[in-house]
């Protein structure tokens, strides 16, 4: 069975850790992925050539790779040049997801020189992105799946009430593989998702930030910690 055909209707866990998190270790994200297949996740999707690898170690679920990597200058910092295509592939990830906004990248590659560097190492290529110009442009690249991550999350976007879902259908009305990521907090929200025509669902926050999610619950309480 092809990764996209494992990833097909099921939930996809981003198992991603704040940076000075004690839970930002390869052994520990490593162990969040066996949980969340051991809980019906289908896939996972991992930051880090470290932690990639240690994934990819412990789970026989496709892995969705990415290298944030913030350069002086550029917005994109989601696997955003050759340097961290490449720590993606050598940790071994069956898909690389990136950056396909528009925006300049620090090696000046457009979409479609980072979609032919995946597919050049047999990788499949994840499209991140905002809009549907983006949308539009990762198509005509030949990116293999089409997700809505960075909605919301650039200059244009901020603001979109999330779930993406209307860039969800514009994305399924594409015709390609269709991730619905970002802003998912329920389960009502990953039906919708697949309502809208998502192919499969990524929830990260809601579920594996920890430290996000004691905040918020300390917050609430008369005595913080």
């Amino acid at each position: 069975m092809s990764a996209l055909d494992t990833l097909r209707g099921g939930l996809v866990v981003s198992v991603q850790a704040e940076a000075a998190s004690e839970l930002n270790t390869p052994e520990t994200i490593a162990l969040l992925c066996r949980v969340a297949v051991a809980n019906g996740a289908v896939g996972v999707r991992v930051e880090g050539l470290a932690r990639i690898a240690a994934a990819r170690r412990a789970v026989a679920v496709p892995v969705i790779g990415l290298v944030k990597r913030p350069y002086a200058g550029f917005a994109p910092y989601i696997t955003p040049g050759e340097r961290e295509l490449a720590e993606v592939a050598a940790a071994g990830a069956a898909l690389v997801a990136f950056d396909a906004t528009g925006r300049a990248r620090p090696d000046g590659r457009d979409v479609a020189a980072v979609v032919a560097g995946i597919h050049g190492r047999g990788l499949l290529a994840v499209a991140d992105c905002a809009t549907t110009d983006d949308v539009r442009a990762a198509l005509e690249a030949g990116a293999d799946v089409l997700a809505t991550t960075l909605c919301g999350y650039t200059e244009a976007t901020r603001g979109t009430p999330l779930p993406a879902f209307d860039l969800v259908r514009a994305c399924a009305a594409a015709g390609r593989f269709t991730i619905c990521e970002g802003g998912i907090g329920s389960p009502d929200d990953v039906r919708s998702a697949f309502a809208a025509g998502a192919d499969a669902a990524v929830v990260g926050t809601a579920l594996t930030n920890v430290d996000a999610l004691v905040r918020r619950f300390a917050a609430a309480a008369p005595h913080a910690g």
